[in-house]
């Protein structure tokens, strides 16, 4: 059996100790799903991703996520940090494409390189599904704010890539700002719906060099608030483009979230519409932080 490795990393940072931890565990022959999980649950990060194996399999890397709490079919940052993973200590070369075989289908993600490094990979998504429309009053009490803080121009709407969220255009930075998490109104909310996530944007910059700043609430997992989301930013990605939020179908910016509980995180989001065909892109860079061997 091949040395037990794992590796922790931050998704969507521009640097060390920003964006969203990640933790990969490789060389897992011989493991169940209940310990699997349980490793999950003693990282505790908001997903954690065990490659299968060192092959790929059926055109892509086997590759599964697991919350502290479940195991879920597809997440975005886990999707872009472990095919870094693979990249870097796996392939170990250069290479245009990584495909990750996850249960909600093949991934790829796509590679960019500075210096031959990677820097912004891609990660193309599942077409977006648009599910249910929230009357505002439903959706604003589990997160603390008011009606009048809903730009209401825009619907709130169920969006989902593969792992659902609920997407709730805001007039201004500080409604998002000030938007709080009411952990027994915010479970009763997504009791019955497929969406466990709540997800929050303003068409504002905290320091002036993005289009959006976005939280995602998702209290449901165990984890109040997400400081980098490549699921949530997804759908809202597709979001954009469907409502033709910024007057056009075709969609391309930067995306601030994690400001709020101090790890800033940067995405970069494509989208375009045609028709009921929404095509979807997410967009980051990772940092190695630390390997080593588990037991």
């Amino acid at each position: 059996m091949a040395r037990a490795t794992f590796y922790i990393l931050d998704v969507f940072a521009e640097k060390r100790y920003a964006g969203n931890q990640l933790a990969v565990f490789r060389h897992v022959e011989g493991i169940d799903d209940a310990e699997m999980q349980q490793i999950a649950r003693e990282t505790n990060f908001s997903e954690t991703t065990f490659i299968m194996s060192d092959q790929p399999e059926n055109s892509g890397f086997r590759v599964r996520i697991f919350t502290p709490g479940e195991e879920v079919p597809f997440a975005g940052h886990p999707t872009l940090g472990t095919a870094f993973v693979i990249q870097q200590e796996i392939i170990r070369q250069s290479v245009e494409k990584v495909v990750l075989n996850l249960k909600v289908g093949l991934i790829p993600v796509l590679f960019n390189y500075v210096d031959g490094n990677p820097d912004i990979m891609w990660m193309r998504q599942q077409p977006p599904t648009f599910g249910e429309i929230f009357r505002a009053a439903e959706i604003v009490k589990a997160i603390g704010l008011s009606v009048d803080d809903v730009d209401q121009r825009f619907p709130i709407q169920e969006v989902s890539t593969g792992m659902a969220a609920v997407i709730v255009p805001l007039k201004n930075l500080e409604s998002l700002q000030k938007a709080r998490v009411d952990r027994k109104q915010f479970l009763e909310v997504v009791a019955n719906i497929d969406a466990k996530n709540i997800f929050i944007f303003c068409p504002k910059s905290h320091g002036g060099g993005s289009d959006f700043s976005v939280r995602c609430f998702a209290e449901f997992y165990g984890i109040t608030e997400d400081p980098a989301t490549g699921s949530a930013n997804g759908c809202f990605a597709g979001y954009l483009a469907k409502h033709r939020y910024l007057g056009s179908e075709r969609v391309s910016v930067r995306v601030e979230q994690g400001y709020e509980i101090g790890r800033p995180s940067l995405l970069y989001l494509e989208s375009s519409a045609q028709g009921e065909k929404v095509d979807v892109s997410v967009g980051g860079r990772a940092v190695m932080v630390a390997r080593g061997e588990w037991l």
